[in-house]
């Protein structure tokens, strides 16, 4: 089997040359696809724990968490229902009770990684689900929903819908310490052939403005999006709002000027999503494609697609959707002894404004196949890396660390510093960098190799031998943004 082949060839991988010091390493961890479903609270904490444990080792700073995929939830909500995709019946709390989103905010934040709480903003009812509880929107108001191929779908057409996901982020924002709000690729529902979305009479009443009932309905989706944007800005304005469309925005054969050369589903064409409407418009802070198909895919070519985000979607920070089997299952064009992570790689490092990556998905990448995890941790991710800068949020850097300090205590040798002091959100020290130089090194804390930890703790173990050989190490405090201050020095013998 080709992935066999390509075990055997982890040899032949190119080592990464000057990993970059920031760059969003990502996995969505999902529901909808019934990983946890009635698996019960302990069996669930256990698989999320060995998923964290080993995305940590792999070098992953940040994780997107479905919390919502059919107007239910994974955390307790007084607006919608316990989902059926963590108990197996929706309306059902988990037993023994826990928050699942706390947990998991709390599990990231522990490993230094960011938690994106991630919600399906117009899905009601997936295919698979037969039995909605009455507080259910659907149920309550089934008159703002839309039925279409199994699904229920939140009519786009209504306002009311807009200002309902809205109310349900605002309510995840004010009581959880979310890094960021993440939607995925579902606006209008995907077209099935020979069916039609029952939205005339909604057009009939609202689109008066418009010409045709596409351009209405990508102004629904617009506002949408514009609404939740600063809905999550005037709460937390340092939670990054980001979105993962379908991969291709549009073919060029329906719009020459722009258009990428696939012949596959459109956003802006199929979907009503405008993409690049809202990055060029600052209305999302960072932007993950979903490039899942190989390169040299016929209809949607992975080498032409990154190319094409990477010219047009420049204005906000670009990671790109990886799929991690699909990349391990398809041999290299150029190499057919290897499969295409080591291509794919390359062709990341070629395009200037991608800035990270989004694997799909975690469980997949936890049982490393072809190498895929390992290649990651011993090589293109073996140093840490801090977030990607977002100064159109906020660029200015927090103070320095104050009274950083070797002592000793029962259990052994630790440096340990004081937070700068901040004024608001904006000056606070949210992590701290430590950096590690033997006496012969060069001290520049550009090197990403000398990177000892990144933590949200003022403690740190040093590792203690002799004590004759003196080592300097230097502390920068991060923000909520990733703006990183000037270092403080400690020298220490060690």
């Amino acid at each position: 089997m080709l992935v066999v082949v390509f075990e055997l060839c982890f040899g032949n991988y190119a080592f990464s040359v000057n990993p970059p010091k920031r760059e969003f390493r990502g996995a969505w961890i999902q529901c909808v696809n019934g990983q946890f479903q009635g698996i019960g609270t302990k069996q669930m904490q256990k698989t999320l724990t060995r998923q964290l444990d080993e995305l940590q080792k792999i070098g992953v700073n940040a994780i997107i968490f479905q919390v919502r995929a059919e107007c239910d939830a994974l955390y307790p909500s007084k607006y919608e229902p316990w989902s059926k995709f963590l108990t197996g019946r929706q309306g059902v709390a988990p037993t023994p009770y826990w928050d699942p989103l706390q947990w998991m905010i709390d599990q990231c934040h522990k490993r230094g990684m960011e938690l994106h709480a991630w919600i399906n903003p117009y899905r009601a009812k997936t295919k698979t689900t037969n039995e909605l509880t009455k507080n259910h929107v659907a149920n309550q108001h089934p008159e703002r929903v839309f039925a279409y191929d199994g699904l229920y779908i939140l009519n786009p057409g209504l306002s009311e819908n807009s200002d309902y996901i809205c109310k349900i982020a605002e309510d995840i924002l004010q009581r959880y310490d979310i890094d960021g709000f993440h939607i995925d690729d579902y606006f209008y529902p995907y077209p099935v052939a020979g069916k039609k979305i029952p939205d005339v009479r909604e057009f009939s009443l609202y689109g008066g403005g418009f010409g045709n009932i596409q351009d209405w309905r990508r102004d629904n989706v617009d506002r949408f999006i514009k609404k939740l944007s600063e809905t999550i800005h005037r709460i937390k304005p340092w939670v990054k709002f980001g979105v993962s469309p379908f991969g291709i925005y549009r073919n060029a054969k329906n719009a020459p000027n722009i258009g990428s050369k696939t012949s596959g589903l459109q956003n802006y064409d199929d979907l009503y999503a405008d993409v690049l409407k809202w990055v060029n418009n600052g209305w999302v802070d960072y932007c993950v494609p979903q490039i899942y198909w190989e390169i040299g895919n016929k209809a949607a070519d992975y080498k032409e697609l990154i190319h094409w985000w990477n010219r047009y979607a420049s204005n906000r920070p670009l990671y790109i959707g990886e799929d991690v089997l699909r990349t391990v299952k398809n041999a290299d064009p150029q190499n057919p002894k290897s499969h295409q992570l080591p291509a794919k790689h390359r062709l990341h490092q070629q395009s200037e404004n991608v800035q990270g990556t989004v694997l799909w998905y975690a469980a997949s990448v936890v049982d490393n196949p072809g190498n895929y995890a390992a290649v990651l941790r011993t090589n293109y991710w073996r140093y840490p890396a801090l977030q990607p800068l977002m100064s159109f949020i906020d660029d200015k850097a927090p103070k320095k660390p104050r009274s950083v300090k070797a002592k000793w205590y029962a259990d052994g040798y630790y440096l340990t510093w004081k937070a700068p002091k901040a004024k608001d959100w904006k000056d606070q020290a949210y992590k701290y960098v430590i950096y590690g130089f033997a006496p012969d090194d060069h001290i520049d804390t550009n090197d990403v190799s000398k990177i000892v930890a990144i933590t949200s703790d003022n403690i740190l173990k040093l590792n203690y031998k002799d004590g004759d050989t003196k080592y300097t190490y230097i502390v920068t405090a991060v923000d909520r943004m990733s703006n990183e201050s000037i270092g403080k020095k400690k020298k220490i013998k060690l």
